[in-house]
């Protein structure tokens, strides 16, 4: 397994087209279909930073900043934004794409995935080197999102 790896290295993206299976009675999509999806990006990504099984251990952060409307392109990209020593943190941002390409988000979701072997025991993963400055100031946020869950986890909840 490589020592280090950048950001870049495992960079996600998804595109979907909002269809009738994937809408409520408002013919707005099911927030529980935005979720999987996101959840297949960040486990993408995890899986090709640490070449391993991975899980989702942690879904940190989701929030929902506008509707996603049938027939609506959605584009989903997902890219680690910091790892622990078994543990990564993917930010998965969702947006809307217009027919010209243009894009809006309407959703930013952190997940923590844990590298598992083959005994399905936590497993370490390569270090992440960040390479620009948004890069460094995610890993940073990262590292006080990773240390308020072990708080938490301290705490009970």
């Amino acid at each position: 397994m490589e020592k280090e790896k950048r950001v870049a290295d495992s960079y996600t993206t998804q595109v979907q087209i909002i269809m009738e299976r994937d809408i409520n009675g408002a013919s707005r999509l099911f927030g529980g279909q935005l979720l999987e999806w996101i959840d297949v990006v960040a486990a993408v990504v995890a899986r090709r930073h640490c070449q391993q099984e991975v899980t989702t251990a942690a879904i940190d952060n989701l929030q929902f900043r506008a509707p996603v409307q049938l027939g609506s392109t959605l584009y989903l990209a997902g890219q680690l934004t910091y790892v622990g020593r078994t543990s990564m943190e993917v930010r998965v941002d969702s947006f809307t794409e217009d027919l010209e390409g243009n894009r809006s988000l309407v959703n930013r979701a952190y997940l923590v995935l844990v590298a598992i072997d083959r005994e399905g025991r936590p497993a370490p993963v390569p270090r992440l080197v960040p390479e620009t400055e948004e890069e460094r100031r995610e890993q940073a946020a990262g590292e006080r999102r990773h240390a308020l869950r072990k708080q938490r986890r301290v705490e009970g909840f």
